[in-house]
């Protein structure tokens, strides 16, 4: 998300016009590509990636011919995008609104979660669930990055297993039985983000 409002007190626009975006990593997020290489993209036509930014994984869709759709508050970050998009000679549809209140025209199958739900705000968690949910199929997969942070406060807020398992309950969701991957953030002082796909029921 970007720009400032009652809902986002960050100004994610004039962040990325300052170019102060440590949460972003260089290329692909090893997770996407561990995914991918284990097929779990495979069968998959459509997936969002809410709070895109300037992140590679929705190129990184594209180019596995995905019907992929980048959406995000910063127009900054949505121009960035689609220069990106057009040197690799891809495609995506880009979304500049809070997308919350978006719902698709039709379910999609999956939700690619990596720097949103820490960056909202947590009395928006629920809203979020609701709109993931609103936004799959039955079936559909959400490949989340669970950032996990000890201390209060942020953007990023800490998203910890227990919190996100009352989040996305086991009647709405279902979750897998392995444990989860840890992938450290190079740039937030080595903070894990814990990989999960879940299931809409």
């Amino acid at each position: 998300m970007s720009t400032t409002s009652e809902r986002s007190p960050m100004d994610w626009e004039q962040r990325f016009r300052d170019d102060t975006t440590p949460w972003e990593r260089k290329g692909l997020h090893p997770a996407f590509m561990n995914w991918r290489e284990a097929g779990a993209f495979e069968g998959l036509t459509t997936v969002i990636v809410p709070g895109c930014g300037r992140s590679a994984e929705l190129r990184g869709f594209a180019a596995l011919g995905k019907s992929a759709i980048g959406a995000d508050l910063s127009a900054t970050a949505l121009a960035w995008q689609e220069a990106a998009l057009e040197t690799a000679g891809l495609s995506a549809e880009l979304i500049e609104a809070d997308i919350l209140l978006w719902r698709p025209d039709a379910p999609l199958d999956a939700v690619y979660e990596q720097t949103f739900l820490c960056a909202i705000p947590p009395r928006l968690r629920e809203e979020y669930e609701q709109a993931v949910h609103d936004w799959l199929k039955p079936g559909g997969k959400l490949f989340a990055l669970f950032m996990q942070k000890e201390e209060l406060g942020g953007p990023p807020y800490g998203c910890s297993i227990p919190a996100m398992r009352e989040l996305f309950p086991e009647i709405r969701w279902d979750w897998p039985d392995s444990a989860p991957a840890a992938y450290p953030h190079p740039s937030l002082n080595g903070k894990p983000e814990l990989a999960m796909i879940l299931t809409r029921r």
